[in-house]
This record gives C-alpha cells, structure tokens and sequence, in this order.
C-alpha cells in the first residue's frame, strides 16, 4: 500500500482543495499555515535604490510581515549606469533612491525615489498580511491582543478593544475547521477554505486599507467589508492578504495647477508601486515589471501560489496587465456587474472595475458565481454603476460555462474574430516581433487548426492579410466611417499635441470651422456635417488615422476629485455611526498626513486638492462627455463588427511588448508606461474580457536611455541587440470578448483554449518549500 502524500498546495485548484479537505488530506489551518510559510520565504523586498554614487547605505527594516520585519537592502545602484552622460544632464533635479521613515509609521522605514528591480528571490506581493499584531498599524502589535490573553494596554486606541475581537486568518481558519471539519456546506460555502488577496483599495475590516496610500488614517481600517469581500467571507473564503498595487489605482494621473514636482523621475517603468507596500516584480523574472497595471501584487500572489484567488481592479489596464506578466488567467466582467466604488477608491469611476484573478478560468468562474448574493445579486447600493440592466448577467452558473473541452473540433461551430490591430509590427521595430508572431501563430495552431473553429481576421494596412482566413467586412475602420458621424462626430474635430487637427483630411476637406474656441482650420468647401453624411455613406475615403488606436485617447476628467472625499466621508460616517472618530476625511487631511514615494505624485495630489469643477476648463475638451459617448461608440463599434462578420467573439494579443525591466527606459511608441492605445478599447468600452495564458518568449529586445540633444531629460532609444532569457522566458496571454450577456460563449472558448494550450508553467524560482 503506498503511503498517502501530503495535499500539494502549489497549483491546486478550488475543486483539489475541497476534495483533499473532505478526504482528510488537509485542513483550513494547515493551507493557511503553509501560505504563511511561502509568504515568509518569497514576499520579502524586490527592489534596490538607485543613488547618485551607487554607495551602500545604512541597514533599515520595514513594517512586520509574516512574523519578521521587512528588511531592505544595503547595496545600492549607481545611477549612471541606467543613464547614460549623467555628468552632462542639465534638466530638473532627478529624485534619487533614499530611505525615509513612512507617514503612517515613523518607526518603520520604505524606498523612496528611484528603484531598480533587484535579482533576489522576493517578490513582494503582499503589502499587509491577515495576522495579529501585524494587520494593522492603529492596532499594532499589543494593541491586537487576543481578547483570551487579558486586557489591552491603556494607551491603545478605543477602537482596538473593537478590532482584536475579528480573528485573523488563521484563528477563522481554525472555526472553520472545528465547526465543519471534512463536511463543509460547499452549496451554501463554494468558497471554502479558499485563500484571497485583495487589491489593497477594497475596503476589508480585518486589515489596514488606504489604496496603497502612505496615510495616517486615524483608524487605517474600515468598518465594514466592501461587499465582494463581504460575500466571500459569507461564503467560507479565508481574507487571507491586502496585495500590493500602484497607489490609488495608478496614482489618477494630473490635473494640472500651480505645484510641480520639485525633483523628477527619468522613468515610472514598472513601478506598479506603493508608498506603504513598496514595489512587486514580476514572478518569472523579478527585475522585470509585474504588470502595465495596478493590481500587479494580485496576480503575482497568485502565479506564485502565495494565495488561491484574488481581486483586483482595472481602470484601463490593472487586472489585464499583470494577469498577462504573470501567466495566470482573468475575468473581467463589464462595467459594472461587479461593484467596485462601493467600498474602494477608484482613480476614474467611468472605468473602474472589479476582475478576478485565479491560475484557472474555471477558478476564476467559481469565484465569480460566489460574489452574487442571493437576494440582491451583484447589485451594490453604494455603488450607482451596478445598476446593469438584469438582462446582462447570466440566469445560470458562469461556471458552468468554463468546461470547455480541449479536445480537436471542440469548437467546431464557432467563428471568432481576430483584432489584427493588437499585434501591429510598425516598420523597423524589433521589440514587437517576438510576441505577435508567437500570438499570431498560437490562434492560427490552437483555435483553428486544433479546436476547429473559423477564424476571420480584421484589415489593418501593417498586417499581411492571411490567405488562409476570411476578412471582415466590415473590419473596425470601415464601421467606424459608419458609427462616428453618428455617436462621437466630435472625435472629427480633435487636436492633436502639436495643435493643428488630428484628421487631416477632415480638415482639409471642409470650410474654414471652429474646432475650439479660436482654433479654426479648413481648407475646403464642405459644411462639417456634410462631411459626415459623405463618411457615414462610405461616399468619400476616410482618414488614415481614423482607427481603434487613435480613438481611444481622453482628456483626463475631474473624477478623481469627486471619488477621494465621497470615500473618506463614508469611512468616516461608517466608524461615527459607530462611535469612533475618523478626522482624515478630505483631500487637504490626505495630503497632510502623506507621504509619496514621488514627488510628482505629491505635487500631483496637491494639485487634485485644489480642484473644484467637476467639469473640465468651459470651451475646452470635457473628460466626462468624452467617456460617456465613447462607451457607446465603442460598443457599438463590437457589435455592428460581431454582427455583420456573424461572429461568436473576437479574440486579441494583450500587448505586443514583453514585462520591460523595472526603472529602464520605455518602449518608444507605447509611452511611459508601455500602454498602447488599442489596448484601451475593452476598459473604455467596459466590456467583459477573458485573459488566458498564451504562451512565452525567449528572445527580447530592451530600450535603453540616451540623454536628449537639449541635455534636459533622458528619452528611450530602441534596442541594438536583444537578450536572451531561460526557460520558460516571459509570458504573453490572449483575450476574448463579446457583448455583455454572452460570457457563456466567451468562458467556452476561453476555456477550451485553456484546455487544448494549457500554456502556463508555474514559474520556477518560487516552487514548493522544503517538507522538511
């Protein structure tokens, strides 16, 4: 008889996990000891400081993370080594590396200023960990005694006789445990035992909370859960850990004022980065970035097995990116079945949305299936955008529609879009090739070839139609010719950065016409709403750039304004309503009582306290109108293209580019951050999305800096040579979609893709621990 092995948490799915607790193979608190244990030997500091002189610096240690203080690196990097000419640069002081005691708590210190990402083994993932004595800054240490252990000292705050009395996760663990042993209610507890993380700006009222913020909150927990969290703690999930994420959910951009950054950062490059939690990276490669998003800490928790599942939340990017960097898979359902503002904040509350990352779609569904109430479904009353028509979500199990097959001809009956557009090769770029070629191929091999669907591919004059595929007709340009004139014609009159018209040939087309107040251009004859009967009619040739790209850009609107003290108002009527005392509770206190990892983003969030308009300056472009009619023009645009192609989905490469290294230069065409435009469409048109592991590559080609001919700032200059990685390399993922309502198509493609590829590898430098 061979002797039984100990359950293996490492890649389990919810399925193993309950079937191992109801054989006896494990418990609740033996899967919460063990990610504790892994949690100690892999969250630890990922990043290094990059100083003027590359000298070691003094030892310094951090907040306590499962059961030991963080402790930072001494060695630091010079900074003329990422950038070359330093001696001849002549721009804005550079911010570079230091530490500093935080905001929150002065007897702990953090990174501050430039980072590089560090070869070290760690990838800090989890910025706060759901254990006594730590989950908390207001309740630290004592002040979260046990109420067995006696009384609480007296200078600790009222509210911690309160707080000491929520278990931890391994005390609701052991309730679990004793109260249902191997026969737990898995219809009314689908979660059981399951261990989460959370995107740190998801109100939970067991752990600290501050959307990543360095804020001295008085109290820097909620008083009560957001209602996801809320559903999967009723249904027996383990609040395991709050996740590392870029601050406020990508730091919300700048409004624009009277306060600049008084030191500069020449990069932000995969500083997915929190003034409280620090920077993640990424879990194949940890000097490379976790994510193009904010919710890196959620899927590097889960890629490397540190939890089971977890939530985070996409603005544009923020669950796609790092579900795509770190090979683990993603629903993101439409805006809004799934609240998010109800109990967090948002950095753009026309885009915000909750997703759900696990290393398994079916996972992903599970849980998905899990946060829908009963009674009120996914409806959240704090939250106005979850006032979805009932129509859009589906009467039955969304897992029930994760079982696809990856048996040959699964898909037999189905006919899928491919959006060219997302893997463009622009002429002379090197960086791009590796990916789009392997993605290209990856849908051709699997979906076609393998799973037997019809695959019809979108015209872009930079791909090379295939031969071997159908073309839409219409494809996404020619629909647009037919949509805008209609649902955003004020797209037509846009300005670019330089001043002058964005369409050319629309401006060239008609009458001299205001396109802003005194900006006029035209050099035709046509009135302007001639033109868009001629465009819409298909009567005269569209603009060049009229494209799913160039569409997507915005104008930054006033939101973040609205969201900051609308969230620090409820937090703090929530804990009046309870008898306690919030007086962090507008902008100006935020900024009081913070510190930020960047001075950009102090002078950022100091120029955010000074706004006062919801709407954008009169006369100018307005940032709520321009989210408002893109949604719709964008999802029309899916529609008239799914349609007319008599499509089941469409399918795209995430992105082109690979994780870039963390601190290094951009790739020059995607911008800071490495975001191309296309990839904007599905969270401006907040459609549900379905990520999938696709594959990896070996082979990339880094940007490097060079000082720009004014010596004033550095600039990216693409790769001369490429580098070669080990196996498995970098991971790349494809996404499916369709029209909200039809996630039952797109979880039976997405999951008989998963089936037929099973392309994830779990990565190899953060396995299982020693048994011993």
């Amino acid at each position: 008889m061979t002797e039984r092995q100990p359950f293996c948490l490492e890649e389990a799915t919810i399925a193993e996990l309950h079937a191992a607790i109801q054989a006896g193979e494990t418990n609740c608190v033996a899967v919460v000891r063990q990610y504790i244990e892994r949690a100690r030997a892999y969250n630890g500091v990922a990043s290094l400081l990059v100083t003027e002189g590359g000298a070691a610096i003094p030892e310094a240690t951090g907040t306590v993370r499962a059961g030991a203080a963080l402790a930072f690196p001494t060695s630091t990097v010079q900074a003329a080594t990422i950038f070359p000419d330093l001696d001849e640069y002549h721009g804005p002081p550079l911010e570079f590396g230091r530490m500093e005691a935080t905001a929150s708590d002065p007897s702990v210190d953090q990174q501050y200023g430039m980072i590089v990402g560090a070869d070290a083994g760690q990838l800090n993932a989890l910025s706060t960990l759901n254990i006594r004595g730590e989950r908390s800054v207001t309740c630290k240490g004592e002040f979260d005694r046990h109420p067995s252990e006696g009384p609480l000292p007296p200078r600790a705050p009222p509210v911690c006789e309160e707080f000491r009395h929520l278990p931890d996760a391994l005390e609701r663990a052991a309730e679990l445990d004793a109260r249902y042993g191997r026969n737990p209610d898995l219809a009314q507890m689908p979660m059981y035992g399951v261990v989460f993380s959370f995107k740190d700006p998801f109100d939970t009222k067991d752990m600290r909370t501050t959307a990543g913020g360095d804020a001295a909150y008085d109290i820097d927990f909620p008083a009560k859960d957001h209602i996801l969290v809320e559903q999967l703690r009723n249904k027996g999930a383990i609040i395991f850990a709050k996740a590392v994420c870029t601050e406020y959910n990508g730091r919300a951009g700048n409004p624009g004022g009277r306060h600049t950054p008084d030191q500069v950062l020449p990069s932000t490059l995969g500083y997915q980065r929190s003034s409280w939690g620090g920077n993640p990276a990424n879990v194949y490669d940890t000097t490379r970035a976790a994510s193009l998003g904010s919710s890196s800490g959620s899927a590097v928790s889960v890629s490397a097995n540190l939890v089971m599942a977890s939530l985070g939340e996409e603005t544009r990017a923020s669950t796609r990116g790092p579900a795509n960097h770190n090979a683990v898979a993603l629903i993101l359902p439409h805006k809004a079945m799934l609240g998010f503002i109800g109990g967090a904040i948002g950095a753009d509350l026309y885009c915000d949305r909750s997703g759900i990352l696990c290393r398994t779609i079916a996972d992903c569904a599970r849980v998905l299936d899990a946060l829908k109430d009963p009674g009120s479904g996914y409806y959240d009353p704090r939250d106005p955008w979850t006032t979805v028509p009932r129509a859009s979500v589906l009467g039955t199990p969304y897992a029930s529609h994760a079982r696809g097959s990856g048996e040959a001809g699964a898909l037999q009956s189905m006919r899928i879009g491919i959006i060219r557009e997302s893997m463009l090769v622009r002429p002379g770029e090197r960086a791009t090739v590796p990916i789009c070629g392997a993605a290209a191929a990856e849908i051709k091999s699997v979906l076609a070839e393998r799973l037997g669907a019809v695959l019809v591919e979108s015209i872009d004059p930079l791909w090379p139609p295939d031969p071997d595929l159908e073309q839409m007709q219409p494809d996404f340009r020619r629909a647009l010719t037919r949509l805008v004139p209609v649902f955003m014609p004020d797209l037509l009159f846009r300005l670019g950065p330089d001043g002058t018209p964005l369409f050319k040939e629309f401006a060239a087309a008609i009458r001299p016409t205001e396109f802003l107040p005194g900006k006029v251009f035209g050099g035709g004859a046509m009135a302007p709403i001639d033109y868009c009967v001629e465009l819409a009619e298909g009567r005269i040739a569209p603009p060049q750039n009229l494209d799913i790209a160039t569409i997507q850009q915005q104008e930054l609107a006033n939101t973040f304004r609205f969201q900051i003290p609308q969230y620090l108002g409820r937090r703090a009527a929530d804990w009046r309503a309870r008898g306690f005392s919030e007086t962090l509770t507008d902008f100006g206190a935020l900024n009081r009582r913070s510190k930020f990892w960047g001075d950009d983003g102090r002078a950022a969030f100091r120029n955010w306290e000074e706004v006062e308009e919801p709407r954008n300056r009169l006369g100018g472009r307005q940032g709520v109108d321009e989210r408002i009619m893109l949604r719709e023009l964008l999802r029309r645009l899916d529609m008239m293209v799914l349609l007319e192609n008599r499509l089941d989905a469409l399918v795209r490469l995430h992105t082109p580019l690979p994780p870039a290294k963390i601190g290094g230069a951009h790739d020059p065409l995607g911008g800071p951050g490495n975001l191309r435009l296309e990839t904007f469409y599905g969270p401006n048109a907040g459609l549900t999305e379905v990520l999938i592991p696709a594959g990896y590559v070996t082979t990339v080609w880094d940007p490097v800096f060079r000082l720009s001919e004014d010596r004033k700032r550095y600039v990216p200059a693409p790769a001369e040579a490429s580098t070669s990685l080990p196996a498995p390399g970098l991971p790349f993922s494809l996404v499916f979609r369709a029209e909200p309502g039809r996630e039952d198509v797109v979880l039976k493609i997405a999951s008989a893709y998963e089936a037929a590829s099973r392309r994830r590898i779990p990565p190899p430098n953060f396995g299982p621990l020693s048994r011993s």
